[in-house]
């Protein structure tokens, strides 16, 4: 796998790494600035993460897909979400967010992110090839991914496009938390982390009618700076 490898991948537990989230899906959230110099901390293999300097230096939120949990840096209690998706239930995407909302949101769109493409080994998971497509002068193989129900995603079908060299450039999806807006994410600047291939570039933009993205403006902006593995 040009990733890596599957076996390299699954010698390692966890994954850690500074990140800057923005983008226009933010400031109309009303959340900018929220996750503009935070850490993101996760188990590789069970979808649980951390996201720390969440809003503040001494901020951090617990994820999992059943429960949100804002504290303290010392690990003191402040608010607590049980079945976070259930709070959108309604929404469209002009509705504005409140902080869980956002770190929801945020949780499962970075372990979903971060993930790929060795999530789709993961049990559950459903994946054929379909017709190619071209775009930046490359023909880009393209698989269409289901997810199993276990893992929050933006919706249960989804696409990723791999270039000549293996590597993930695009994935496409709709957002059901967003009453179904669909994205165009591009991924690129890859860097080598103990053997596994990361991009620390991602940028999200609206699909349009022909398959190509609505490149006005960028929707969601993901920038990861220092980035660590831990052994399982």
């Amino acid at each position: 796998m040009a990733h890596g490898g599957l076996d390299r991948w699954n010698s390692f537990r966890t994954v850690a790494f500074e990140f800057s989230l923005g983008g226009a899906l933010w400031d109309l959230k009303g959340q900018t600035g929220l996750l503009a110099d935070s850490i993101f901390e996760a188990d590789i293999h069970k979808q649980r993460a951390t996201l720390g300097r969440f809003g503040a230096p001494d901020r951090r939120v617990r994820f999992a897909p059943d429960k949100l949990v804002l504290e303290s840096a010392a690990g003191k209690e402040i608010q607590v979400r049980d079945n976070p998706r259930a709070a959108f239930s309604g929404h469209v995407l002009e509705t504005p967010w409140d902080q869980l909302d956002a770190a929801f949101f945020g949780g499962y769109a970075l372990w979903n992110c971060v993930m790929q493409p060795f999530l789709y080994t993961y049990p559950g998971f459903a994946t054929t090839e379909i017709e190619p497509w071209e775009e930046d002068g490359e023909c880009w193989r393209r698989l269409r991914v289901i997810f199993p129900n276990s893992i929050v995603s933006h919706t249960r079908e989804q696409i990723s496009y791999f270039g000549p060299d293996g590597l993930m450039r695009r994935h496409d999806y709709a957002v059901d938390v967003l009453g179904g807006a669909t994205g165009v994410h591009y991924v690129g600047d890859y860097s080598g982390h103990d053997g596994i291939l990361m991009p620390h570039w991602r940028r999200v933009y609206l699909r349009g009618a022909n398959n190509r993205k609505i490149s006005e403006r960028v929707s969601i902006a993901i920038d990861i700076g220092r980035l660590a593995f831990g052994s399982a």
